[in-house]
């Protein structure tokens, strides 16, 4: 309950706000009957839509690079859970498991037994684009593609061009251009991770507030500016309230200073994740909605407007003093 409050305070102790002019995006209203009439369970409502529908910024498609360089981090799971979002804002989105070896996008979108064909078969000449791509029956605008199956071999000459040309096809399709492309970048900075960046104009850096991450986050920045990406927000992931207050946890805004990016989403540590990835079902999809979900969508929807958000101090615990602490001790 304690993190509930910090999360939805607007006020400069809380963990994060947001610098859009609408409603605070982390508020929730309990409404309760009143008294003259029978009691009933209080409903919670989640103020997610903002009235309205986000306004797409930019030209389509945008293609955007989901990376860390650290595994682990979340990646997998902020591609499944953004692109659904941006689905259920209205967008058509194609997410691409650029993870050749070790493919997980499918698993968390519950979508791994109709997944037939990829794009190495595609490039054989073995089948269309179109049977490649795996449309999400909840969602008919997302749709799925991925690269080749566990335990296969790429051709020797699959690389960034290869990407490019998918990338391409996919903007002259018959059936229309996607809003979004997303690609689920593999971990590290080797050949899976150049040729997942090469199509990209638009980067989502995913970490987690520890000081690995921190490092091999900054190496990452350097490559996607070095292969021309310049347009790169931030998401920090597996973000704890208490820890940040005992000091044992680094706050948003040290990260935030630390990698000097601009701040896409925030999102706390949350017991849904694993049971969501176990299920196959991503956690904006549940109702009622959990924090980290809730938080997903707010970064999806900054995403779209090309927003972000500002980080704020976090106030400290006070030191409980002792008994012997009167005494001087």
């Amino acid at each position: 309950m304690t993190s509930l409050q910090l999360l939805t305070n607007p006020k400069p102790s809380s963990l994060y706000s947001s610098t859009l002019t609408s409603p605070n995006p982390f508020t929730t209203k309990i409404q309760t009957p009143p008294k003259t009439f029978q009691r009933s369970k209080p409903t919670t409502q989640s103020v997610l839509q903002y009235n309205r529908k986000p306004q797409l910024a930019g030209e389509t498609p945008r293609v955007v690079v989901i990376t860390s360089g650290k595994g682990g981090v979340g990646k997998t799971t902020t591609t499944a859970n953004v692109g659904l979002s941006l689905a259920r804002h209205g967008f058509s989105v194609v997410a691409i498991d650029a993870d050749v070896g070790l493919r997980n996008l499918d698993l968390l979108l519950g979508l791994e037994n109709r997944v037939n064909y990829t794009v190495v078969e595609v490039l054989n000449g073995d089948c269309r684009l179109d049977q490649a791509l795996v449309r999400d029956k909840r969602w008919s605008n997302f749709e799925l593609l991925c690269i080749s199956k566990p335990r296969s071999k790429l051709p020797i000459g699959f690389g960034g061009k290869a990407l490019v040309w998918v990338v391409e096809a996919l903007k002259d399709r018959q059936e229309g251009c996607p809003d979004f492309i997303l690609i689920d970048c593999p971990a590290g900075i080797d050949a899976g991770f150049i040729t997942a960046i090469t199509p990209a104009n638009e980067a989502v850096l995913v970490t987690t507030p520890d000081i690995t991450s921190l490092r091999d986050a900054d190496r990452v920045i350097g490559l996607l500016e070095c292969d021309g990406i310049r347009d790169i927000k931030m998401i920090v992931n597996r973000s704890r309230t208490d820890m940040i207050k005992g000091e044992d946890m680094m706050s948003v805004l040290d990260v935030q200073e630390m990698l000097g990016l601009a701040l896409l989403g925030v999102i706390p540590e949350d017991s849904e994740v694993i049971r969501s990835t176990n299920r196959g079902y991503p956690l904006v999809l549940n109702r009622p909605p959990t924090l980290a979900g809730l938080a997903f969508e707010q970064a999806a929807w900054r995403l779209v407007e090309q927003d972000s958000m500002t980080a704020v101090l976090v106030e400290e615990e006070p030191k409980k003093r002792g008994f012997f602490s009167f005494f001087g001790g």
